[in-house]
């Protein structure tokens, strides 16, 4: 007898979940109410990706002189970029979709609310969105990954026109002639990168002393140098409170009460999970103040057969997380942790800013170590002195190696710099397999070529 798998929620976790489930020989139900990919995925973390390679191939086109090269100034074409965004977005939505449908998962287009601790109320969509009747399955596991949603203050009025959050900016209307960011986080120093590469005057409003609060001091000093370079204005230590339009521009009002104008402003300030509406509650799943499902090392809630996964459970927001947490849930399902099992480390997933220069680290970070009172061993090598960078003309940034100074193991690293995304992917494995600095050094890389840089560091 196959186990009947319901997912609700068809983002990074929810895809990976049902895939996985169904090549083990579940019954798979997955129901997506938005774009099977996940809205935050296809709908936000791609498009912004999208204008963000655009505006960097501006940027890069202003440097040709530097590689022997006459160009002229190139300018976005709204229209163009618009359907880039829309092609990508719809593209990857297609494909997933045909994909678990080949491996026989059942979609349904709508939304599911838990009704019981086994049972599950669906209400499909018709292709033009107009409702079907609801009706009830019975599951013997239930994955909740319905994701996150902008974070919305009730002191910010987001009209869509002048005053957005990040799902309304792939691309705006126009852009923006005077930008003002308000979050100094991942997704809101993306965004001032983004929107300064294509042209707008961008402010970034950081409630603390430096920009990106959660990481390594010297990566952000690093981003802030590069922003004040490209003319982007930083109002430190400004908590916002308030944005007002202001005829056809925008004011943000801060704490301290300095008034910052703008012709738009874009909230980028987190987000909140999308529990509300899933009946978790009546199915007796634990909820905590913050709206996520609290899970253990298997992803399973206070209820063995109902797990969480992705955004929602409030572990690192991050899609490839939230993936890995899907295949993880999907062979708990189906009894593969009886076996060899190896559980999540959070502490070891790897993550980029898509700013210019790119931003990734992994595992231990330096400042966390000297709080913790930990010996580290760090050694830092700059891009400069790196022949491809040399070669493609940009050798911003630096790679940083943290290792124990007794066993010579990997514990984590950071880097600024060119393609730091793809990078920081060496310095993962490394981490994760518990390899040692000399594994790196005596690595034989491509030369030239910019992860040579992560062989230095390990020397």
């Amino acid at each position: 007898m196959s186990v009947h798998f319901v997912i609700v929620g068809g983002g990074p976790a929810g895809v990976e979940a049902a895939a996985t489930a169904s090549r083990l020989g579940a019954d798979v139900t997955l129901v997506e109410r938005d774009v099977v990919g996940g809205a935050a995925n296809l709908w936000d973390c791609i498009p912004s990706k999208a204008m963000i390679a655009t505006g960097g191939a501006i940027t890069s086109s202003r440097r040709a002189t530097a590689l022997g090269l006459t160009v002229a100034d190139a300018t976005s074409d709204l229209d163009a970029l618009r359907e880039r965004v829309r092609s990508i977005s719809e593209l990857l939505a297609t494909s997933t979709t045909r994909q678990l449908e080949s491996q026989g998962v059942r979609i349904v287009r709508g939304s599911g609310k838990l009704v019981g601790p086994h049972r599950i109320q669906i209400s499909p969509y018709q292709s033009d969105g107009a409702p079907q009747d609801p009706f009830v399955a019975d599951a013997d596991a239930i994955l909740v990954a319905t994701g996150s949603t902008p974070r919305v203050p009730d002191w910010a009025q987001i009209d869509g026109d002048r005053v957005l959050v990040t799902r309304q900016a792939y691309p705006p209307s126009s852009i923006p002639e005077h930008l003002v960011v308000v979050g100094s986080g991942v997704t809101g120093v993306e965004f001032v990168h983004m929107f300064r590469s294509l042209g707008s005057r961008v402010t970034l409003i950081v409630s603390r002393q430096q920009v990106l609060p959660q990481k390594d001091p010297e990566v952000a000093a690093a981003l802030e140098s590069d922003f004040l370079e490209s003319g982007v204005a930083l109002v430190k230590g400004a908590r916002a409170v308030g944005i007002t339009r202001d005829g056809d521009g925008v004011v943000v009002a801060c704490e301290d009460g300095r008034m910052i104008a703008g012709s738009h402003a874009l909230l980028a300030i987190g987000s909140v999970p999308s529990s509300a509406g899933l009946g978790l509650d009546a199915a007796g799943v634990e909820v905590n103040a913050g709206g996520y499902v609290p899970i253990n090392h298997h992803c399973q809630s206070n209820l063995d057969h109902i797990y969480a996964a992705g955004d929602l459970s409030g572990r690192l927001p991050l899609a490839s997380v939230a993936a890995i947490q899907g295949r993880k849930v999907a062979e708990h399902v189906m009894g593969l942790h009886t076996r060899e099992h190896r559980h999540l480390d959070y502490d070891k997933a790897a993550s980029a800013i898509f700013t210019e220069p790119e931003i990734a680290d992994v595992g231990l970070a330096e400042a966390d170590a000297f709080a913790l009172g930990r010996k580290i061993r760090v050694t830092k090598v700059p891009f400069a002195l790196n022949a491809k960078a040399m070669i493609d003309g940009d050798p911003r940034g630096f790679v940083k190696l943290v290792s124990d100074p007794s066993t010579g193991v990997v514990l984590g690293g950071s880097i600024v710099g060119a393609h730091a995304a793809e990078l920081i992917s060496v310095i993962a494995v490394a981490v994760t397999a518990h390899l040692r600095v000399d594994d790196l050094a005596e690595a034989i890389f491509v030369h030239p070529a910019l992860a040579e840089v992560l062989s230095a560091a390990a020397e």
